[in-house]
C-alpha cells in the first residue's frame, strides 16, 4: 500500500518543475484546503507535480514528503550558498541593525548570497548577520545541540520552525543539520531511522526513543529532550518522568528505541 505522504496519486503527477519555496515558513497540507501536515521553509527546493490557479502539488526535495502548498510561496530555484544556523534571524533592509528588519527566518532556511561585508551576508530578502549564517555544506555534529536551540519554542502539531514545531519537526531539523536524511513524521522515522535497540538497552545521548506518535531524543541516561503537548513547548525532561507522564495519559511504553549513526 503506498504512503499518500510520497507517494501521490498517478493521476495527480502532471508536471516535474524544479521550484523553491519563497515565504520564510509555508504550511504544506493534505489538500489544497486541508489540514497542515507538516512546513516548508524559506529556500526548501520542491518539485512542482501539478499546479492550479491557486496551489501548487510538490514534492519536498529534502524528504520526499507531498502536499499541496500556496501557488505564491514557490518561486524558481536558486543555488543556495548559506543556511541558517540559530533558532532564528532577521532579514534587514541594510547591512546595519538598526536598519528595519524586512522578515523574520527559521534555524534551516536556505539563502544565497548576493555580496558580503564583514558583518553582513546580502540575499534577496535583505542582509542578514553574518554570525547566523553558515556555509551549507557546512554540517553539525550533534543532533542534541541542534535540538538545543528550539528550546522553550511552542510546540504545534506539524510545525517546522522556530514559530511552533513538534516532535518529529524537531528530530528532522536535528540530524537533517548534521547532514543525516530524516523524514517527516514520526511513523515515518520509527521505520527508516538508524537501527532497533533492545527494550533494555542503556541510553546514549542521540537515541531516539518512539511511542505511537511521538518521539523523543535522549540528551543523557536521564534526560529527554522533546517537543511535546504535554508541556506544549521544546523541553528537557527527565526520562523517568517522561515515561510515567506518557503512560499516564494513554499512550502507553515506547514501542522501540533506535540509535543512528552520524556521517
Amino acid at each position: 500500500m503506498t504512503d499518500p505522504r510520497t507517494s501521490p496519486p498517478e493521476a495527480q503527477i502532471v508536471m516535474e518543475e524544479a521550484a523553491r519555496i519563497s515565504e520564510p515558513v509555508v504550511n504544506l497540507t493534505r489538500s489544497a484546503d486541508g489540514p497542515r501536515d507538516r512546513q516548508l521553509l524559506f529556500g526548501d527546493t520542491v518539485t512542482i507535480l501539478n499546479r492550479t490557479d491557486t496551489h501548487c502539488l510538490v514534492r519536498s526535495n529534502k524528504d520526499g514528503y507531498c502536499g499541496y502548498v500556496a501557488a505564491p510561496s514557490v518561486t524558481s530555484p536558486v543555488t543556495a550558498t548559506h543556511k541558517v544556523t540559530v533558532r532564528a534571524t532577521h532579514a534587514y533592509s541594510d547591512a546595519d541593525i538598526k536598519s528595519p528588519d524586512l522578515t523574520a527566518l527559521s534555524f534551516g532556511s536556505n539563502l544565497a548570497a548576493l555580496s558580503e561585508t564583514a558583518t553582513f551576508i546580502e540575499t534577496d530578502l535583505g542582509f542578514i548577520p553574518r554570525q547566523h549564517l553558515h556555509p551549507v555544506d557546512a554540517f553539525a555534529t550533534d543532533p542534541v545541540a541542534v535540538a538545543e536551540l528550539f528550546l522553550g519554542t511552542a510546540y504545534l502539531w506539524g510545525g517546522n520552525s522556530f514559530m511552533g514545531i513538534d516532535c518529529s519537526g524537531l528530530v528532522q531539523a536535528a540530524f537533517l543539520a548534521c547532514g543525516t536524511a530524516c523524514p517527516g513524521d514520526s511513523d515515518q522515522q520509527t521505520n527508516e531511522l538508524g537501527e532497533a535497540l533492545h527494550p533494555e538497552a542503556a541510553f546514549e545521548r542521540n537515541d531516539l526513543v518512539f511511542w505511537k506518535g511521538h518521539v523523543a531524543l535522549v540528551a543523557d541516561a536521564a534526560t529527554f529532550i522533546h517537543a511535546n503537548a504535554g508541556h506544549m513547548a521544546t523541553v528537557f525532561e527527565p526520562i523517568e518522568d517522561a515515561l510515567a507522564r506518557i503512560e499516564a495519559q494513554g499512550s502507553g511504553t515506547p514501542t522501540v528505541r533506535r540509535r543512528v549513526m552520524l556521517r
